[in-house]
């Protein structure tokens, strides 16, 4: 079954070749190593977070309507989050002050990672072709476990209620 929406087809082939689908790997497999600057211009690594839980999620722009919802959803679930264990940081390619200001505004509780080279965004697979035939960031989440290793991918993300589903895939890897 077909069904048209207001922004693109749902259900068709007609997708295929506009949206990436999840990482080609298959889970578990050790993530991609990084090293970015975050919102404050300090120098932030995977290896920051061993031992951690680590929800590293990509989004195409600060202070836009999706990447707000989405950003405000995990905002939401920190605390839940933060019981089980996870840290969650974000990256795009806005600039460390874009970043500053966007988590400022919308009282973001978790750090914000600058890749204007998109080195990051291209090891984790979270750039390629959108909607129309134009290229960007995908909007992908990671879930990182303890010991460095990618245990869930999130592709093509829907914005609203996010953080949540995070929350609930969290849970079910921790079990």
């Amino acid at each position: 079954m077909v069904v048209r929406r207001r922004w693109g087809w749902v259900g068709s082939e007609r997708l295929k070749g506009y949206t990436r689908v999840m990482s080609n790997q298959t889970t578990p497999y050790p993530a991609p190593e990084f090293s970015l600057v975050d919102q404050n211009s300090e120098r932030v690594s995977l290896s920051d977070f061993r031992g951690s839980w680590l929800v590293l999620y990509f989004y195409p722009k600060d202070d836009t309507p999706s990447c707000t919802t989405e950003a405000c959803s995990l905002r939401d679930e920190r605390d839940e989050l933060t019981d089980l264990g996870a840290h969650v940081v974000g990256v795009s390619m806005d600039t460390p002050a874009q970043h500053e200001a966007f988590k400022a505004k919308y009282n973001l509780n978790f750090t914000l990672l600058s890749d204007p080279r998109r080195e990051v965004i291209e090891k984790y697979d979270a750039w390629g072709k959108k909607m129309f035939g134009r290229e960007g960031i995908l909007r992908k989440t990671y879930i990182i476990d303890p010991e460095g290793h990618v245990r869930k991918v999130f592709g093509r993300v829907t914005s609203d209620g996010h953080g949540h589903q995070v929350v609930d895939e969290l849970k079910n890897l921790q079990q």
